[in-house]
């Protein structure tokens, strides 16, 4: 492959990867704090409509983003409902909440089908974006690359440098030592839901403010999962799912390429590259132990004790 073909390939690996990356994170932020959710699909879509109607009868972007994260809280709360005041099993309330964003967006996005709205252009940064090779990867991106690409630090500071995040880690390993030392747990870890729903909304709200600029069904086509399965491949460290989000976008961009370009190979062959990527990273995380890097307390629910 040629530079003409490589450089492309790249900087629409940024692009694929980046909502995978929003979503990722949200999902190690809810997990370190000892929830598991499973509902990261049905967010994303959820979030990913709510940006585009705002979007479209607003005119406003930057309000459709925030607001698609809020939804994503909206919906992430449900998960927290059931599983932080009724003690409910996180595995199926994570399914039933992606059944219902699924469908809910299918039903109040059917009418929108092929419509467009506004959302981010590119926004080259000056300067770095005209650097060989380097400038049209990284610097001629749209806005919300560069900042999920902040987030990731950001997260990664929070979580292992400040008191709060140190707080929720410690609710999501030992939540019984954690209140003994005074913490709340189920503050902690309702902060979590809420702050990994907000994350995992901005990654849907992506696919429709800039990614495509419109809307048509199954518009995350099985994004959510690839995040799970992507925390996972992570170790649940941000700097790594920042690098294993784009190695999923890679994968997803040079299907789309493969497809364009007309081989003989069969296009049902070519969209599963994406999820078998998946199931590899999953098998080998299981055969090298890497479970052991989960929160202890991971998928259990906390009772307080009276």
């Amino acid at each position: 492959m040629t530079a003409e073909l490589i450089v492309p390939l790249l900087a629409a690996a940024i692009q694929s990867g980046t909502p995978i990356l929003y979503a990722t994170l949200g999902e190690i932020l809810t997990e370190k704090s000892g929830v598991l959710n499973l509902g990261v699909e049905g967010i994303m879509i959820v979030g990913a409509l709510a940006a585009f109607v705002v979007a479209k009868l607003s005119g406003n972007p930057a309000l459709a983003f925030a607001l698609a994260g809020t939804a994503g809280m909206i919906l992430a709360a449900g998960h927290g409902v059931v599983c932080l005041w009724f003690l409910g099993n996180q595995v199926v309330s994570g399914l039933a909440l992606t059944i219902f964003g699924l469908g809910l967006a299918d039903y109040l996005g059917t009418p929108l089908i092929g419509q467009t709205a506004p959302g981010f252009d590119k926004l080259p940064l000056p300067g770095l974006a005209q650097l060989p090779v380097l400038g049209p990867v990284f610097f001629q991106q749209d806005l919300l690359v560069y900042l999920a690409v902040l987030v990731a630090p950001l997260l990664w500071l929070f979580l292992n440098k400040t008191r709060w995040g140190l707080n929720l880690r410690a609710v999501g390993e030992y939540p019984d030592a954690a209140a003994a030392a005074g913490v709340s747990v189920l503050r902690y870890r309702w902060a979590g839901v809420l702050g990994g729903g907000f994350l995992v909304g901005l990654g849907g709200a992506y696919l429709s403010l800039a990614y495509t600029h419109l809307w048509t069904s199954g518009l995350t086509a099985g994004r959510g999962w690839i995040a799970v399965a992507l925390v996972i491949f992570a170790f649940w460290r941000p700097g790594r799912a920042l690098f294993g989000a784009y190695l999923f976008g890679g994968v997803m961009a040079f299907q789309l390429r493969l497809q364009a370009t007309g081989t003989h190979l069969p296009s049902s062959l070519l969209l599963m590259l994406p999820y078998a990527l998946t199931v590899i990273v999953l098998v080998l995380a299981s055969w090298k132990g890497r479970q052991a890097n989960a929160p202890a307390a991971l998928g259990i629910n906390y009772e307080p004790q009276d």
